[in-house]
């Protein structure tokens, strides 16, 4: 009996340790249908978070500034060459392509999520939203089946903002935010969805910070340092499962304080995902 349990047992430390070594050489892979706020929120620190975690990723950024929903549907239908796809490889190395089309960005990879969001001043507008997503999940899957898809919750402008969406909003910050989260919340109880990126519950976290209400360099894209870190910690400690406060990496442009508050609130955001949670630094 002994000889045989030998080499069960050396049969079976060996498949484990294949497939330990087979998880940690996998590279997640995940690709972003947006604009400017995708951009903000995954193609600057995501890459270094995962790096300094011992972890591998592959990102995609399919780009076009301000894009709404409709009009990635309506490229979808036309098979328009309208993109600007950025692509962050396993190595670190960056790539843009111009004149890229949906389809083409789809079939790239063997995507493991593939995210959608919608522009910034409908965020909040789940009735607008309603008249384009349907259509472009059913896009998305029929090109990538395997992938999982998430959604992109993005943050409210600064309550001082002039962007001329912020009147659908009443100028309000708060009013933005509530409106955001409300059709966050909506699109979590479907199947469509693996889970919800809470960026801008994040952003908002933030904000009781002493950093205060100066996540944005002009009034609606993300601060190029403590701001965009913020996002980005926050799609890391989705789509790995793990605290990011436990990740060392820190961006060389902000201070030791920065970094805590961006992961701090980020984790706060992972866990609550739809309310703000005091962020007491």
């Amino acid at each position: 009996m002994k000889k045989i349990l030998f080499p069960l047992i050396a049969v079976f430390v060996l498949f484990s340790a294949a497939t330990a070594q087979k998880k940690q050489d996998a590279v997640l892979k995940v690709l972003a249908i947006g604009n400017s706020f995708s951009a903000d929120a995954v193609e600057n620190y995501l890459f270094d978070l995962a790096k300094a975690g011992g972890k591998k990723i592959l990102i995609g950024n399919m780009y076009i500034g301000g894009a709404p929903l409709s009009l990635h549907v309506k490229n979808a239908d036309s098979n328009k060459a309208a993109y600007s796809y950025r692509k962050i490889y396993s190595n670190g190395e960056k790539k843009t392509t111009k004149n890229f089309r949906l389809e083409q960005a789809i079939k790239d990879e063997q995507w493991d999520y593939i995210s959608l969001q919608q522009a910034s001043p409908l965020s909040g507008q789940y009735e607008v939203i309603q008249k384009s997503l349907p259509a472009l999940i059913a896009y998305v899957k029929s090109l990538a089946p395997q992938a999982k898809l998430i959604y992109h919750q993005t943050w409210a402008y600064q309550q001082n903002s002039t962007h001329a969406g912020f009147a659908n909003y009443n100028k309000d910050q708060q009013n933005m935010y509530q409106q955001i989260t409300g059709v966050a919340k909506k699109l979590n109880k479907t199947k469509d969805f693996a889970f919800i990126i809470p960026a801008g519950t994040a952003i908002q976290n933030g904000r009781t910070s002493s950093i205060g209400d100066h996540f944005t360099r002009d009034g609606y894209h993300l601060q190029l340092g403590y701001g965009r870190f913020t996002a980005a910690c926050t799609w890391y400690e989705k789509l790995f499962n793990t605290d990011v406060r436990k990740n060392a990496y820190q961006p060389d442009s902000i201070s030791a304080t920065e970094a805590r508050i961006a992961k701090e609130a980020a984790h706060k955001a992972a866990k609550k995902p739809f309310k703000v949670s005091q962020v007491r630094l």
